[in-house]
C-alpha cells in the first residue's frame, strides 16, 4: 500500500468507478474516507475478490469508515456527455455527497475531475491504497447487486451473468431481443446493432 501521510492531510477519501466498459446501465462510482483507528482487513482491487469476500468487505466499510458516498451518472448522462465525462460527473457527485469534507483526494487511474480540493490520480490506486481499494468495493457491490435486480425483469439479456459487459452472449442476446432503455446508444456495439 502506498503512504500518504503528508503532516497536513488527515482525511483523504479515495474514489474509483466501476462500469466504464458494459453496454448498459449506470457507471457507478463511490467515495470512501477511511478511519485510522478501524483498519479494514484485506482491502483490495475489487476485482481481485471473490464476490462473498466483496460483500463481506461492502458491509464492513459502511459500518467501520469515517464517511462514504455512492453516486452514479446514468445512460442519458452517459450519452449525452461520453463516457469518461460522465464518470468524471459520477465522481464529483460522490466526493460532494461525502457527510465530511475530505482535504485530500485520491482517484483511481490517470485522471481526475476538479473537486475544488487538492487531488492526486493515482494509477493501480484500487491495488494500491486502501481508501481506493474500499471505494472499488463499494461500487462494484453496487452496480453488481443493481444487475442482478434488472436481470429479474430482463431476463433474456443475461445481466446478472455478464453484468452488461460486451460478451458474445450479450451481444447475441441484443441482436435477438433488441435495445431498451437500458442500452448506452452512444457506444458503438449498441449503435452498430440498433442499425439492424
Amino acid at each position: 500500500m502506498l503512504d500518504f501521510t503528508y503532516p497536513d492531510i488527515t482525511l483523504i477519501a479515495g474514489v474509483d468507478e466501476v462500469g466504464r466498459g458494459p453496454l448498459c446501465g449506470d457507471v457507478v462510482t463511490a467515495a470512501v474516507i477511511l478511519d485510522p483507528n478501524k483498519p479494514i482487513k484485506g482491502l483490495t482491487d475489487s476485482k481481485k475478490l471473490t464476490e462473498k469476500k466483496r460483500e463481506q468487505l461492502f458491509d464492513i466499510i459502511k459500518q467501520d469508515a469515517l464517511a462514504w458516498n455512492i453516486a452514479r451518472a446514468s445512460v442519458d448522462e452517459i450519452d449525452k456527455l461520453n463516457i469518461l465525462h460522465a464518470t468524471m460527473l459520477a465522481m464529483q457527485r460522490a466526493v460532494s455527497g461525502l457527510s465530511i469534507k475530505p482535504n485530500f483526494v485520491l482517484v483511481d487511474g490517470n485522471r481526475c475531475p476538479d473537486f475544488g480540493i487538492q487531488t492526486q490520480a493515482v494509477i493501480k490506486g484500487d491495488l494500491l491504497v486502501a481508501e481506493i481499494s474500499a471505494a472499488s468495493i463499494l461500487a462494484k457491490v453496487t452496480r453488481d447487486r443493481e444487475m442482478v435486480e434488472l436481470d429479474k425483469l430482463y431476463p433474456q439479456y443475461g445481466l446478472a451473468k455478464h453484468k452488461g459487459y460486451p460478451t458474445k452472449a450479450h451481444l447475441a442476446a441484443i441482436e435477438q431481443h433488441g435495445i431498451n432503455h437500458l442500452y448506452r446508444k452512444s457506444f458503438a456495439p449498441v449503435k452498430n446493432l440498433a442499425l439492424f
